[in-house]
């Protein structure tokens, strides 16, 4: 019962601080203060998770320990066989309840819970790199249906045969880029292209990247300094969109605090027939896009620390190979190789996902010393 002690001495000081929290979200003053209010507010969430489990837990230990004393004191033979059944109910749900306070207890990633911007490139492979770039816009958008969430695209360039040159998105809902964070990298797929004559084997490439959206209170731009165009926008969306200059062009001079270097954000949207709506969302991408940037460094930092992490955020190593021939999906950076490829590119990615998180899990729990 070593462990149950220091579990609940870890739990016990964190029922203060739950304490503390659900005063100060109260608190006029703290209301008024938004950025502070929003993460006191998602801490308490977090915390309320664990005062539950640590309810159950203590429970679950002190029914334990009567059952015990009555195995000892009592001579009633009925009573000692229902604690000998609730001494061998308690001793399997005890371990579980455990490993569940331990996944609790390990320090989340603060951007978990944001939602995300997707964005998918072409790579080597000429064409059919963009039709693979196409096939994993399909997949992402089934599987981000499947979850409940939303998709917006932001902008787009199609490739010559169809698929995308590149193509950009923003997820929201509900722990969003805790989730999508494990697609950032190099994906890769092996087939015999629709284009190919000779029926040979190819290998193309397309990049992931999955950002974690800004709040408008975590970076500081001057507005004033944005330089904005605006265009007609080409594609779908019927007559309106050609006639009415509802694109939007964003150029910012940016100055970045890890190089000194100041360097052009160009961003366009053409997402809707509405221009300031295009405007705001352009607004959202800078934001996003500047955030990500500075906090490369923290994501550096910890991929340094880390000798397995599976989400290093570290676009240009290759995470994934799509096996056409063999019907076979490999994860690299676990050695999980799944042969389910169609229903995979058809969205039934959970799987994969799922085996991720438990690989970084139990790294973080190894550094936590849980």
């Amino acid at each position: 019962m070593a462990e149950a002690s220091s579990l609940l001495e870890k739990l016990d000081s964190l029922h203060s601080r739950f304490t503390e929290v659900g005063t100060l979200i109260a608190d006029p003053n703290v209301i008024s203060n938004q950025e502070r209010y929003v993460k006191l507010t998602k801490e308490y969430k977090d915390l309320e998770k664990l005062m539950a489990v640590r309810k159950t837990y203590k429970n679950l230990l002190d029914s334990y320990q009567e059952s015990k004393q009555i195995l000892l004191n009592e001579d009633d033979a009925e009573l000692k066989e229902m604690a000998r059944e609730e001494i061998s109910h308690c001793e399997s749900q005890i371990p579980k309840i455990e490993d569940e306070i331990k996944m609790l207890l390990i320090p989340k990633d603060p951007e978990d819970d944001k939602n995300a911007i997707l964005e998918i490139r072409s790579g080597t492979g000429g064409d059919e790199a963009a039709l693979f770039a196409g096939d994993l816009f399909r997949m992402y958008s089934k599987y981000i249906e499947s979850k409940g969430w939303n998709m917006q695209i932001s902008s787009y360039t199609p490739g010559a045969v169809g698929g995308y040159k590149e193509i950009i998105c923003s997820v929201s809902g509900d722990g969003v880029y805790g989730v999508l964070k494990y697609e950032s990298g190099v994906h890769r797929v092996q087939r015999v292209p629709a284009t190919e004559t000779q029926g040979r084997l190819h290998t193309s490439a397309a990049t992931v990247a999955i950002l974690p959206e800004a709040a408008p209170f975590e970076v500081n731009i001057n507005e004033g300094e944005i330089k904005w165009d605006t265009f007609r926008s080409s594609g779908a969306g019927g007559q309106n969109v050609n006639k009415v200059e509802s694109g939007v062009r964003l150029r910012y001079n940016w100055k970045n605090p890890n190089t000194g270097e100041t360097e052009e954000i160009l961003i366009e949207c053409t997402e809707t027939r509405d221009q300031p709506k295009n405007k705001e969302r352009a607004l959202a991408r800078l934001r996003t896009f500047i955030y990500d940037k500075e906090h490369q460094k923290y994501v550096d930092d910890i991929a340094n620390k880390r000798k397995s992490l599976v989400s290093t955020g570290d676009r240009s190593a290759k995470i994934r190979t799509y096996n056409y021939p063999q019907g076979r999906v490999t994860d690299h950076r676990i050695n999980y190789t799944m042969y389910n490829l169609p229903a995979f590119v058809d969205g039934d990615i959970q799987d994969c996902i799922d085996h991720l998180i438990v690989a970084e899990n139990t790294e973080r729990m190894k550094e936590s010393e849980l």
